[in-house]
């Protein structure tokens, strides 16, 4: 991985959009820090982040991170309990990430929630939520990037969305630096995004332990994702025949069946349901590397398709 001086063509319109967006969704009275019963403290700007930090660490106390483009869902809320197991604080960044988004995708129509976000996290005792502004995080005159290589080279997401893992890249490093957390919590259902961060943190010297938590699923199995409020009622009842798709493949493969037409028969099964589908790929679990074998495992079958419009991700280990 190595630093870029370049944010991307695009960065300043997407930036200039989100200041928009971030003064019309979030309540008119904002402080640097709100204190209220039962809640979470919330701070907005850099001073006040660290001021909130040294308080939280008075007593060499372990901070836990779960960075979250908000719109949470129980798939969120399990990683806020995971990172209470694993620290005596928590802190949860609320940030829609501009530099993660090409003009064509929905960075505009991304689900916000706040007051609902708010709300479970304080149910959850969260300690700490961050929520700067795009000014905060993009100033002007930002002018670095992370670029990645590795698992972000591997030809799965990269190959669809070439912009999207600098832009991941680039706002955890600063969340991990801004926030100086012992650990941080990623959900396995964006696979190569946590292989991704994990990199980056062992690459950079960062002193952050990334963990993943296992995929939070809908009682039919769709995996919970924050732009699953963009299924139609038919897609929504269509779409769970992803995961099955992925279970039955993996059932095929450990049971001995040949790699390449257990793959094949998976691809039919998530096509027959209506989907029109990017990659379905069987991966080394750790490197991302194609394999050829069931032998050359640990593996991970990897998915992207679309429904309608909506545009859905998952994966299952074998």
């Amino acid at each position: 991985m190595v630093a870029d001086s370049r944010l991307g063509g695009d960065a300043p319109a997407l930036v200039r959009s989100a200041s928009r967006l971030w003064a019309e969704k979030l309540p008119p009275a904002l402080t640097d820090r709100v204190a209220m019963s039962r809640s979470p403290m919330i701070v907005r700007t850099l001073p006040a982040l660290r001021r909130a930090l040294d308080g939280l660490r008075a007593k060499k106390a372990a901070i836990a991170l779960v960075p979250t483009m908000g719109a949470l869902h129980d798939g969120h809320v399990s990683l806020v309990r995971l990172a209470k197991r694993r620290a005596a604080k928590v802190v949860v960044s609320i940030f829609v990430n501009p530099a993660q988004f090409a003009p064509t995708e929905d960075f505009s129509s991304y689900p916000r929630t706040w007051k609902a976000d708010v709300a479970r996290l304080a149910a959850e005792n969260v300690d700490l939520i961050w929520n700067p502004d795009v000014k905060t995080m993009y100033p002007a005159g930002f002018a670095t990037k992370i670029l990645t290589e590795g698992p972000a080279t591997a030809g799965l997401e990269d190959r669809f969305r070439p912009h999207f893992f600098a832009g991941v890249a680039t706002v955890v490093g600063k969340l991990f630096t801004q926030c100086r957390p012992d650990v941080a919590l990623f959900g396995e259902k964006d696979f190569q995004q946590l292989r991704v961060v994990a990199q980056m943190a062992r690459d950079l010297d960062l002193g952050v332990r990334v963990i993943g938590a296992p995929t939070v699923r809908e009682r039919d199995g769709l995996a919970m994702s924050s732009r699953n409020v963009y299924l139609s009622p038919d897609e929504r009842r269509a779409a769970p025949a992803l995961y099955r798709a992925m279970k039955e493949t993996a059932k095929q493969l450990r049971a001995g069946d040949d790699l390449a037409a257990a793959m094949a028969g998976g691809a039919d099964l998530i096509t027959a349901a209506g989907f029109a589908l990017d990659y379905f790929e069987a991966r080394h679990a750790q490197t991302l590397a194609p394999i050829e074998s069931v032998k050359h495992g640990p593996i991970r079958l990897l998915v992207a398709a679309k429904i309608g419009n909506t545009r859905l991700i998952d994966n299952v280990g074998v």
